[in-house]
């Protein structure tokens, strides 16, 4: 079952979810704003081999924004680190931002039990796009764990910004 807003905060206020910074003002009806975090990464070739080191690009959002270009694919990260050991959560676009042309966690969504992070975010834009730190770009929500729970263990575990792939550690 998904968490209310209400009970996200609840919660929260009992220490089985993590929140942080957390601001009761962006509590929504079933989920919590995120923000977007100040640096963004690209990799910096033009083909992507999984089984080589993959060499980024890190661009800090000045004040005046960033513009993102098509066809480029970025990771950002969220403000907020976020996570619980009693609940799975899962990360979406905020509706403004999707209806901007930008999108966000379409294909990895799912945050671990167990796992406290702040989110790396998938961003690609459909035409340019100036974004600002501290933007309002997504919403998270949490899921009540049926069966025995485990902490997340994985090579992502205790991001605490936007980390690049690490397929690489992948055995084959």
């Amino acid at each position: 079952m998904m968490l209310t807003g209400r009970e996200i905060k609840r919660m929260r206020e009992l220490e089985r979810i993590v929140i942080e910074p957390f601001d009761p003002r962006f509590i929504e009806q079933n989920s919590y704003a995120c923000h977007l975090g100040s640096e963004i990464i690209e990799y910096d070739a033009e083909q992507i081999d999984p089984h080589e080191g993959l060499g980024t690009v890190q661009h800090t959002i000045p004040e005046e924004g960033l513009v993102l270009e098509p066809r480029r694919f970025y990771l950002g990260s969220t403000v907020e680190c976020i996570g619980g050991l009693d609940f799975a959560s899962e990360l979406y676009a905020n509706l403004s931002t999707a209806l901007c042309g930008m999108f966000i966690q379409t294909s990895a969504p799912l945050g671990h039990t167990g796992a406290t992070i702040c989110w790396t975010l998938e961003i690609v834009v459909t035409q340019p796009l100036r974004i600002y730190a501290g933007t309002k770009i997504a919403k998270v929500c949490f899921w009540k764990n049926f069966g025995s729970v485990r902490g997340y263990e994985g090579r992502y575990a205790g991001s605490q910004s936007v980390v690049p792939s690490r397929i690489i550690m992948d055995q084959l």
